[in-house]
C-alpha cells in the first residue's frame, strides 16, 4: 500500500511514521525547502511538546471541537508522545504547569529526532516539492498533483498541511482550498493565541513593560477576569492572560471575521490580590507614611514608573497634588483606576503573529475514531488543518502528534 502524507509538520511526520510501522510504503511531500519550519519557532525555539497532565486535562484544554479528539488522545497519548522521544534519544523534563520541554531547551533536537526516525523507517521526504490538488475520481482518492501538473498515484492520502499561523513557515492555508474543492466544509479560519491591538495613545510609552499577576478583565456577554503575566506592546497587549483571554472572546462569538472585537470592553485589575477596601488602606498608609510629598512620587512604592503617570490621569487627579491633599472622593477614584484600567482593544492581531489557527476543515465530516473523510474515500485528515485547537501548555502539539498519529494507522489498515 502507498501512502501519500501532504505536509511535513509534526502531525504529518506522526502520521507517516506510523503508517510506516504498520507496513505501508510512505512518501511525505513538503512544499518548503525544510521540514518542521513551525515547529521548530514554537515555544520561543524551545518547543513545548506536549503536557504531562493526566489525559482528561486534555479535553478540558481543548477549545476547538474537544469531545472529536477522544480517539486520537487515547489511540497515542502525552505519554507516548514522551517515550517516542525518549527512545530516539532526548532527555525531557517537566517544567511548571506540566509542560514538557527537551533538555536542550532546543526545538532542533526535538525536529532532527523526529525526522530521523521517519527516515530511518524507510520513509522518502520530498521538500520544495507543492501539491496543488487531490487527485480524486469518483469519490475515491486516487493520489495528488503538483504544481507542474504531475499526477502522483497512491492509495491513501494523508492531508496535513496545517493551519493559516506563521506563514512564512509555509502555513498558508493550502489544505483547505485542497479540502474544499473535494466538497468538505470550511469554518472560516481566525488568527488565535494571539495579542491584541489597542487604539490607547500611551501604548508607544509602556512598550516591553511586563505586568506579573495581574487581571485582565473582559466584558461581551458576560464578564471574566483571566489572571496571569501581562505584556505591553507598541500597538497593543500579549501576555498568557491576553491569549487566553482573545480564544474565550472567539469562542463567545464577539470576533469579526477580520479580527476585529464586537462589543467587548476591557480592563486590567493592577492590584488583584487586594479586595477595593484592602487597596484603599493600603493607599492611606502610603499617603500618611508620605503626606508631605508629590502623588506621582508616592505612587512609586506601588506602580512601575511607567504605569504612574496614565493612572494618575485615568484617575482624573493632579500628579503634583501633595497626597495630604486628596480626599477621600479622590481616593475612591484611584482605587477604581488601580482595580479597572481601561484599555482600547481593537482585535484580534493577524496570522503572522498567531501560535494557532482556530477553523479550518469541518469536523462534521471527517470520522473521529480513524480521521478518514466522509466525503472522500482513502483522504484521511491530521493536525491544524482541522477545526481543532487548545489552549497554550503543549496541548496543540499533542493534538498535532495524536490525530496525526491516528490518520497514519488508519490510513495503513489494509
Amino acid at each position: 500500500m502507498k501512502i501519500l502524507v501532504i505536509g511535513a509538520g509534526p502531525a504529518g511526520l506522526m502520521a507517516a511514521y506510523a503508517a510506516r510501522k504498520n507496513g505501508a510504503e510512505v512518501i511525505v511531500y513538503e512544499k518548503m525547502e525544510r521540514v518542521l519550519r513551525k515547529f521548530l519557532i514554537t515555544g520561543k525555539g524551545r518547543c513545548n511538546l506536549t503536557n504531562a497532565a493526566p489525559i482528561d486535562q486534555f479535553i478540558e484544554n481543548t477549545m476547538g471541537n474537544p469531545n472529536f479528539l477522544y480517539s486520537a488522545f487515547y489511540t497515542f497519548t502525552n505519554e507516548q508522545v514522551m517515550e517516542f522521544f525518549r527512545e530516539q534519544g532526548v532527555a525531557l523534563k517537566v517544567e511548571r504547569g506540566n509542560r514538557v520541554f527537551p533538555e536542550s531547551d532546543k526545538s532542533q533536537t526535538l525536529a532532527d529526532a523526529l525526522l530521523k526516525a521517519c527516515i530511518d523507517s524507510g520513509i522518502k521526504v520530498r521538500t520544495r516539492t507543492p501539491i496543488q490538488s487531490l487527485w480524486i475520481e469518483e469519490g475515491k482518492i486516487r493520489g495528488a498533483e503538483d504544481q507542474k501538473g504531475n499526477r502522483i498515484p497512491a492509495d491513501r492520502v494523508i492531508l496535513a498541511t496545517g493551519g493559516k499561523s506563521y506563514p512564512a513557515t509555509g502555513s498558508t492555508g493550502d489544505g483547505y482550498h485542497m479540502a474544499k474543492a473535494a466538497d468538505h466544509t470550511i469554518v472560516h479560519p481566525l488568527p488565535a493565541l494571539v495579542a491584541f491591538k489597542t487604539d490607547d495613545s500611551w501604548n508607544p510609552e509602556l512598550a516591553g513593560l511586563s505586568l506579573k499577576n495581574v487581571s485582565l478583565i473582559t466584558k461581551a456577554k458576560k464578564k471574566k477576569e483571566y489572571f496571569g503575566d501581562l505584556l505591553f506592546t507598541h500597538d497593543g497587549i500579549s501576555g498568557p492572560v491576553v491569549l487566553t483571554a482573545g480564544r474565550n472572546l472567539i469562542q463567545e462569538g464577539v470576533v469579526r471575521e477580520n479580527g476585529e472585537f464586537k462589543g467587548v470592553s476591557f480592563w486590567i485589575d493592577l492590584k488583584p490580590a487586594l479586595s477595593k477596601e484592602k487597596l484603599d488602606r493600603r493607599i492611606l498608609r502610603d499617603f500618611e507614611a508620605f503626606h508631605l510629598k508629590q502623588l506621582k512620587t508616592v505612587m512609586k512604592e506601588m506602580l512601575p514608573q511607567a504605569l504612574i503617570p496614565i493612572v494618575i490621569e485615568k484617575s482624573g487627579l493632579d500628579p503634583e497634588i501633595a497626597v495630604h491633599q486628596i480626599d477621600k472622593k479622590q481616593r475612591e477614584a484611584l482605587v477604581e483606576t488601580l482595580k479597572a484600567l481601561p484599555i482600547q482593544g481593537r482585535g484580534l492581531k493577524g496570522f503572522k503573529e498567531a501560535i494557532i489557527t482556530v477553523g479550518g476543515i469541518s469536523v462534521k465530516e471527517v470520522d473521529p475514531s480513524t480521521m478518514a473523510s466522509k466525503k472522500v474515500d482513502g483522504l484521511y485528515i491530521a493536525g491544524e488543518v482541522l477545526d481543532v485547537d487548545a489552549l497554550t501548555g503543549g496541548f496543540n502539539l499533542q493534538i498535532a502528534f495524536s490525530t496525526g498519529y491516528l490518520a497514519g494507522l488508519s490510513a495503513s489498515e489494509k
